[in-house]
């Protein structure tokens, strides 16, 4: 089987159920999850499994629900069935929980940064959000755009935020406070206040 097609040679795609330009907003978004996906992968490539298995296990499952979710974009069949389900952002939402039990407290805003794959994850997050941006857009444009790939990607950025933080206090780095911030984030003195 070869690689290449020749297909798209002439600025079309296929969908999964149709052809578009190469540019339209559908293919903007799913790709941008999919850009989104390899620098999840190079971060993991940056992670130490003995320090960092709990988050590399996340990061793996992540992978793979972003290429449902991508999948479920790039779907424009009459009867659509999507793979992305609520479960994984309630797993999302769990382990930032737990992530911000062990998370030093915040009160300013950070820069990203610090170690090599807590750069990495603020990269993957700032692409996320780009990534929810196009989503946005392809639903206000198109119908049948499944909500739940939005509301996954909305919960993925705050998951990484905190997955590279905790990446540097594991590393023993300090987050790189930006200097003008006034304190915007409340720190408890005690948990559980």
């Amino acid at each position: 089987m070869k690689i290449y097609t020749k297909t798209g040679d002439k600025g079309k795609t296929s969908l999964i159920g149709g052809r578009v330009d190469k540019d339209s907003l559908r293919v903007e978004a799913y790709g941008t999850i999919d850009e989104l996906n390899s620098f999840i992968g190079k971060a993991m490539t940056e992670l130490d499994s003995a320090k960092f298995g709990d988050i590399l296990e996340d990061l793996e499952a992540i992978q793979n629900e972003l290429f449902d979710g991508g999948g479920d974009l790039a779907n424009v069949m009459k009867e659509r069935h999507y793979k992305l389900a609520e479960g994984p952002i309630e797993v999302l939402e769990q382990r930032i929980d737990a992530l911000m039990e062990e998370a030093p407290p915040l009160e300013k805003f950070i820069l990203p940064g610090g170690s090599p794959a807590a750069a990495t994850l603020h990269i993957a997050r700032t692409v996320t959000r780009r990534a929810e941006r196009l989503t946005v857009t392809l639903m206000k444009a198109e119908e049948e755009v499944p909500a739940i790939v939005q509301r996954y990607l909305n919960r993925l950025s705050d998951y990484l935020f905190v997955a590279a933080r905790i990446v540097n206090a594991r590393l023993g780095v300090p987050d790189n406070e930006y200097v003008r911030s006034a304190k915007v984030f409340r720190t408890d003195k005690k948990k559980g206040e």
